[in-house]
């Protein structure tokens, strides 16, 4: 696996592939920067080199050139946090593009316009490839938000350098996390698996079976696997349709010896609503007109128990609906435990957009061993999926 460290950037223009797509409000200020955050340890060790950085990304979903999808609205954000002058061109092709990366000089960051504003780039089309492969020397993938995706910008323009291709830092960090939880975690391994359907987590299911010690099912989809065996589940959300899905999963997971902990108790709320009338109840026992909202307390000092014994620790889902302060008591509590966890040495990975949004909004960023900066591609890594964008570097 080929990383930054593997070259020497002196006089050498890295063309960068980074995901920059990050939210912004109506002003078209950046309100969440962790993505530019996350790129600065590649962007910065080019530049000490004594090389210099032409960056691509996308922004959004255009339809053609849209201006509030230009990447000029983040230059100045972007200059804030790498701390160096951003230079911008309105093209990331053609003649405009190529005289601006002609012209950067050692220490300089170039960022091209918006990708997606050429249809070619999500087809993977291989001149536009080819075109955006002219701009430098060497080709950096740090973009494990769109690994999964076969665009032109992470998988074809890698064929345009196969000597001189490899991972940025988040990359290659993105890929040795994963790694530690599918293949080399210390034993006990647990995965934490919440959120609210079982169909959305099937693959990932019967993927990790075979790598794990204990399994952990909250959120929503636990009702699936506790109607299944019979219990009254009230209005919770359930899918009738993978019930002997759900005692499949069950009986693969005895066979294999694995633990599999599903809560006995939870918040049951008689309204979606975060002032809904709530009650404590057995999860088999939810009486009609009530539906699951949250882990209850029973369940929450088992699950701290299982994850205090555990080495290894893969989150991904919440355990109640977070959203609602009224029922997030479940996803905090199941946090401090993995924090606390980690503080003794365990590895922690969180990924997948709900787990990653409650880590965010509940302050354990810096808890956790590590947290995953892409949603689609962790969870396809999980399923054993190798991501084309990782592919076309191996290659």
């Amino acid at each position: 696996m080929k990383t930054l460290n593997d070259f020497n950037f002196k006089n050498k223009k890295a063309l960068i592939r980074v995901d920059f797509n990050v939210p912004l409000n109506e002003k078209f200020e950046v309100t969440d920067a962790t993505r530019i955050v996350s790129a600065k340890p590649t962007i910065i060790k080019i530049l000490e080199d004594g090389g210099s950085c032409i960056l691509m990304s996308h922004l959004g979903r255009p339809k053609g050139v849209q201006d509030e999808f230009s990447l000029r609205h983040i230059v100045k954000e972007t200059e804030d946090i790498l701390g160096v002058k951003v230079k911008f061109v309105s093209e990331c092709i053609g003649e405009k593009a190529e005289i601006a990366a002609a012209n950067l000089q050692p220490g300089e960051v170039l960022l091209l316009e918006n990708l997606r504003f050429h249809k070619e780039e999500e087809a993977g089309d291989r001149v536009f490839s080819e075109k955006l492969a002219k701009l430098g020397d060497i080709y950096v993938n740090d973009a494990f938000g769109t690994a999964h995706r076969a665009h032109a910008s992470t998988t074809i323009i890698a064929d345009f350098f196969p000597k001189s291709k490899c991972f940025g830092y988040l990359l290659a960090q993105e890929i040795e996390s994963i790694d530690k939880v599918m293949k080399t975690g210390e034993k006990p391994v647990l995965a934490v698996l919440g959120g609210a359907k079982v169909s959305s987590k099937i693959t990932i299911i019967e993927n990790i079976l075979d790598k794990v010690d204990h399994l952990i099912i909250g959120g929503g989809m636990s009702f699936t696997f506790i109607k299944a065996q019979g219990g009254k589940i009230g209005n919770s959300i359930c899918e009738d349709d993978k019930m002997d899905l759900a005692l499949d999963i069950l009986k693969k997971a005895k066979a294999k010896n694995v633990q599999v902990h599903i809560p006995v108790d939870v918040i049951a709320a008689d309204a979606f609503s975060n002032d809904a009338n709530t009650q404590v109840v057995d999860i088999d026992k939810i009486p009609d007109g009530w539906e699951g909202v949250d882990a209850g307390p029973k369940s929450i000092k088992h699950f701290h128990d299982v994850v205090m014994k555990s080495k290894t620790i893969l989150w991904n889902g919440p355990l109640g609906v977070f959203e609602m302060e009224s029922f997030a008591k479940g996803t905090i509590a199941l946090g401090n435990s993995i924090a606390e966890a980690t503080k003794n040495g365990a590895f922690s990975l969180v990924g997948g957009g709900d787990s990653v949004a409650a880590v965010k909004q509940f302050g354990f960023e810096d808890k956790v061993s590590y947290v995953s900066t892409g949603g689609g591609a962790m969870l396809e890594s999980l399923e054993g999926i190798v991501l084309p964008g990782i592919a076309a570097i191996i290659e």
